[in-house]
């Protein structure tokens, strides 16, 4: 009998992924491919959809060409990224580019639907923190730049949801990607229709709502064909990406912060139910719900760029741009606080308690002396401050549930300096999950329950959950200094907000 294998697909913000895993969690095979991505200017970005389906089918069918047998995987799902969507007509065509996640050009739209409807109407529905990139605010930019594609149009899918009608031919989200729409009506778990109809939105172009790990289908023969999957082979929902790899390594239980890292990093904690509070999101923090075997609420935050921080020093300092095990060491020579460097890693969208959605970065401190290794440094420093100042918001501010853990996931992860920096700022709490593929991992697991391998999560997860090592705090902050550390940069990016605002605006001083 052939060993049931599962696959997750992962279609992140830089990169889409597959990955085939067996039933113990292992990777048996795995591939990857640049998100194809269409950059037009300053916070501006764009995808085909049909690129990123051909993308996909080409990573699926790099894996399944390395396994010995390719019928052995039973179930696929796939996660993505949460705000993007594919705007759909009548035949199944996408009618328009996808705004990329973190494209600014809705921001016009922002303030209207503001003026119109209320943060706190907005927030007390969805829970969220309205900024430029979440769904209805891509949908109510289409109506105003694409009349003539709106008018065609019959349904919009989220990036997850398209890539699995693609593959099964059936259509469905989960609430995870629906809490990231600004058009989920949290406490009940369903669309918010009103809203939608207020706001001109038909509600019928929004997908079913499904648990993350229903069967959502199976692969078709024209799927199997592009992709080398099996026929047959078991289709599930999956969700947002960042909360497929919280399922995945347990993160979704009390006393537990996840602290996903990537392009953007996400730390989320789970809430017995939704907490409604304007001010929670005033600054800046956001609610959502997933659903497996019941609901699950949790509130997050977290900072957009920051291994996109990383990426960008790294371009910034030259080319050929240096790599990150020489510019790491450089960083380690140099001692924490960065020489008295620090650098405010808001690159496109502020973090809370400023969820600015222009916001700016900004180097302080600078010296003669500040060279590669002091400004790499600064930039992890700040990365790490910036989560911790989060944490901090939230047990100060807000009275969340105690954690006692905090465990990391993400390529960012592989960054040990960064992950040391971490470490001593949470008083060694950090642990990181042993696999590079979490988010595809949890794919798998929901996957595998589509598939009726596993008859629930904590089966699968009993099965496939990867093993957690502690990470050592040394090369970070001495305990004495650990919170001077963080109060100054609380301070600093309170402080220079305001001037940081002016120069964006090209105001005098």
């Amino acid at each position: 009998m052939r060993t049931p294998l599962l696959c997750g697909v992962d279609a992140g913000t830089s990169r889409i992924r597959a990955v085939a895993f067996d039933l113990r969690g292992r990777v048996v095979a795995a591939a990857a491919a640049p998100t194809p991505t269409r950059r037009l200017g300053a916070g501006q970005a764009e995808h085909e959809a049909d690129a990123l389906w051909s993308t996909t089918a080409a990573v699926l069918r790099e894996v399944t060409a390395a396994l010995d047998d390719a019928a052995s995987i039973r179930g696929v799902a796939v996660a993505s990224v949460g705000e993007a969507g594919v705007l759909l007509d009548a035949a199944g065509r996408p009618l328009v580019p996808v705004l990329a996640w973190y494209d600014a050009r809705p921001a016009a739209v922002l303030d209207e639907l503001l003026e119109r409807v209320g943060f706190d109407r907005l927030h007390g529905l969805t829970g969220l923190c309205p900024d430029p990139t979440f769904s209805l605010l891509k949908l109510l930019w289409l109506r105003a730049h694409h009349a003539e594609a709106w008018r065609r149009a019959c349904a919009w899918l989220h990036v997850s949801d398209f890539l699995a009608w693609r593959l099964c031919g059936a259509r469905a989200t989960d609430t995870s990607l629906a809490s990231r729409t600004l058009a989920f009506d949290l406490a009940h778990g369903r669309w918010a229709l009103p809203l939608l109809a207020e706001l001109g939105v038909p509600g019928a172009w929004l997908p079913p709502l499904a648990g993350s790990g229903e069967r959502l289908g199976f692969v078709t023969a024209e799927a199997a064909a592009a992709t080398g999957l099996p026929v047959g082979c078991a289709v599930g929902v999956a969700g947002h990406d960042h909360v497929c790899g919280m399922l995945a390594v347990g993160a979704d239980r009390p006393g537990v912060v996840l602290d996903s890292m990537g392009t953007a990093e996400a730390l989320t904690c789970v809430l017995a139910a939704p907490r409604l509070d304007p001010a929670l999101g005033r600054a800046g923090f956001n609610q959502g719900m997933i659903r497996v075997a019941g609901p699950v609420w949790y509130v997050f935050g977290g900072l957009p760029t920051s291994a996109a921080c990383v990426e960008w020093l790294r371009s910034a300092l030259g080319e050929p741009a240096a790599d990150h095990d020489t510019l790491i060491a450089e960083a380690r020579r140099v001692p924490p606080g960065s020489d008295g460097v620090l650098f405010l890693p808001h690159l496109r969208i502020g973090s809370p308690p400023f969820p600015d959605p222009v916001a700016r970065g900004a180097f302080l401190g600078l010296s003669d002396r500040a060279d590669r290794g002091v400004l790499f440094r600064a930039v992890l420093e700040g990365v790490a401050l910036d989560a911790a100042n989060l944490l901090r918001l939230l047990r100060s501010d807000f009275a969340m549930p105690p954690f006692d853990r905090l465990i990391a996931i993400g390529g960012s992860t592989r960054n040990e300096l960064l992950m040391s920096l971490k470490a001593s700022l949470h008083q060694g709490k950090l642990e990181i999950a042993e696999t590079a593929e979490a988010t595809s991992l949890g794919a798998a697991m929901l996957a595998g329950l589509a598939a009726g391998l596993f008859g629930g999560l904590e089966e699968a997860r009993g099965a496939m959950m990867p093993a957690l090592r502690a990470v050592d705090g040394a090369a970070g902050w001495p305990v004495d200094a650990r919170d001077a550390a963080l109060a100054r940069y609380a301070h600093a990016y309170a402080a220079a907000r305001p001037l940081l605002q002016e120069l964006r605006s090209g105001a005098p001083r």
